[in-house]
């Protein structure tokens, strides 16, 4: 059973940067690509970042594009999830999700395996 485990976020002031982290516990063939979206009480789960393990497929949500950066390191089955200018409306849940190949990089239901879950609160 893949499983996927999360670190870092936490509290940090509005300008400021966070990193989160992804651990695969296995790469399997089914595992192509790894995704973040955020989620908070209000609203459904919001698209993030995508990338693929090759580290090309890059595509961010139009809210943290030139903000954040997603990256992988395949010696270390990690992918991250840099947050730079940190913005109050960035506070929410964070999830890592892996998926298998496909065009869709956006709908949380093509992931397979999901992370679970770090809190990032940014206080102004």
């Amino acid at each position: 059973q893949v499983q996927l485990l999360q670190s870092g976020g936490g509290l940090v002031q509005v300008g400021e940067s966070l990193r989160l982290s992804c651990v695969v516990s296995e790469r399997t063939s089914r595992i192509y690509a790894m995704g973040w979206f955020r989620q908070t009480t209000k609203n459904m789960r919001e698209f993030v970042a995508h990338i693929a393990w090759s580290g090309d497929l890059t595509n961010y949500g139009d809210s943290v594009k030139g903000r954040f950066t997603v990256s992988v390191d395949n010696a270390k089955n990690t992918v991250y999830l840099q947050m730079n200018t940190l913005k109050s409306e960035d506070t929410a849940v964070y999830y890592c999700a892996a998926k298998g190949w496909g065009p869709d990089q956006i709908s949380p239901a093509v992931y397979d395996y999901w992370g679970q879950g770090t809190q990032v609160t940014v206080s102004s």
